[in-house]
């Protein structure tokens, strides 16, 4: 009889470069909300080179393969990320087009949460949709329910990018465990 581990690693990565980035305070925020057994590792995304296939693979920059292997030990994924232009940051998707080639990709076929915030009324609805046909292409199994869409995040969080919304708080734990229920429906 196979005994399936309920212990849950999660990778996530924030689509903001920025230093002072309020997804990547969503992102820290989400790590210290998670559910019992899970663990969370952030990766960055800033160091990586613009995506050519004629580095790929064997020629591969290291900046790269530690990126790739980070990911390899990840059970599912979080993304937290802004909007740009109504959809998916280059820099994210620049990192997800790294992970997803070759037939050791690390991300296809994998769970994987979206959040996103926002100083607008609109959340990143538009980004997160925009990630609909890249999780269909790779497919990544999707959180759909609850979304986390952080509008106003400048009254969500502190000075310190500390997040102090009871009712934002909420709604990151009770994604997380439906990630982590996610995961594990599909952990081996």
């Amino acid at each position: 009889m196979k005994i399936m581990s309920t212990n849950i690693h999660l990778v996530g990565i924030s689509g903001s470069l920025r230093k002072v980035s309020y997804n990547t305070a969503l992102l820290k925020a989400a790590q210290e909300l998670l559910p019992e057994n899970v663990t969370i590792e952030i990766a960055e995304i800033g160091n990586l080179p613009l995506y050519n296939s004629d580095i790929d693979g064997e020629l591969r920059p290291q900046s790269v393969n530690d990126f790739r292997n980070i990911l390899a030990k990840a059970d599912a994924f979080l993304f937290v990320s802004p909007e740009y232009n109504y959809a998916i940051p280059g820099a994210l998707k620049n990192a997800i087009d790294w992970a997803s080639r070759g037939e050791d990709s690390p991300i296809i076929n994998k769970p994987v949460a979206l959040m996103g915030a926002t100083r607008g009324l609109w959340g990143t609805t538009r980004m997160q949709q925009a990630f609909r046909p890249v999780f269909q292409y790779l497919n990544m199994i999707p959180v759909n329910k609850p979304e986390v869409l952080v509008a106003q995040v400048q009254t969500k969080f502190d000075s310190n990018l500390q997040l102090i919304d009871e009712q934002t708080k909420s709604i990151v734990r009770q994604q997380l465990e439906a990630l982590k229920n996610l995961t594990l429906r599909f952990k081996d």
